[in-house]
């Protein structure tokens, strides 16, 4: 049995990255005086508007760039590790790369992840902005012996991607965190739920959804356990979700339920 505890920081995200950057400082001050390993922010922390448009592009900064090197320096400051959204900077001038950094205790940067799936639905048209990341991509990296996936907002309605991520021939993640801007809208928070328990369920694995505040995102993070079991969540209001995901909780279901063992099929990315 291995445990990790992680936190994810429900907020709404505003078109300043020096104010972004320093609610997750507080943030990763308060997690770390709680004895947190983990904190999640939500996507697009770095920068974020009512409209995804020519703004991204021009506040996109590289990975080098001032707001992930202020990220590394609260982790290193703090211990903590973190999992953020960023609006980084791509090889083509019109776009911008809608990407999760994860960093380590130390400070490195220990895995990236660029959304695969743009959000080219409910009258919504991220690809006219954003440079698509590559499907072959299998964002898992291991933190105090668990292994956690990456995934972003509209990955959810792609049940092969979280699949991936926790196949034992694939990524074996222990965890998938997904940070999202999901946002709002008839029956969107029902839509929410509803897939980060499908994923749960259906992979056996810790499921845990970080979305942005109102105005723009509904809210609503929530950690679902390996059995689908909401075991804590948030409402709308801006906060601190805090879980501690225990693996022998994850042996305990797959023992009477071993869907993953028995599936039939793979999944192959396609281009």
């Amino acid at each position: 049995m291995t445990t990790l505890t992680i936190a994810g920081l429900q907020f709404a995200p505003v078109d300043d990255p020096a104010a972004n950057l320093e609610t997750v400082r507080g943030a990763a001050v308060e997690a770390a005086s709680r004895g947190i390993q983990l904190l999640v922010t939500p996507e697009y922390t770095s920068y974020s508007t009512p409209s995804i448009d020519d703004r991204f592009v021009v506040a996109a900064e590289p990975l080098d760039g001032p707001f992930v090197t202020g990220l590394r320096r609260v982790a290193r400051s703090t211990g903590v590790a973190l999992v953020v959204g960023v609006a980084e900077a791509a090889d083509r001038s019109d776009r911008f790369r809608n990407t999760l950094v994860a960093i380590g205790p130390d400070g490195a940067v220990v895995c990236t992840y660029r959304k695969v799936h743009l959000y080219d639905a409910f009258g919504s048209r991220e690809s006219d902005h954003i440079a698509a990341g590559d499907p072959e991509q299998l964002p898992v990296f291991e933190l105090g012996g668990v292994r956690v996936g990456l995934e972003t907002c509209y990955d959810l309605r792609f049940p092969e991607v979280t699949r991936r991520l926790t196949a034992p021939d694939a990524g074996a993640a222990d965890v998938v965190v997904l940070p999202a801007q999901w946002v709002r809208g008839p029956g969107k928070e029902h839509h929410w739920r509803t897939l980060l328990t499908a994923r749960a369920i259906e992979e056996t694995v810790w499921v845990i959804g970080v979305g942005q505040a109102p105005p723009l995102g509904v809210g609503g993070s929530v950690a679902v356990d390996p059995s689908g079991t909401a075991v804590n969540a948030l409402g709308s209001d801006p906060g601190l979700l805090v879980t501690t995901v225990d693996t022998g909780a994850t042996d305990r279901v797959r023992a009477v339920n071993p869907a993953l063992a028995l599936r039939r099929y793979d999944v192959v990315p396609r281009g």
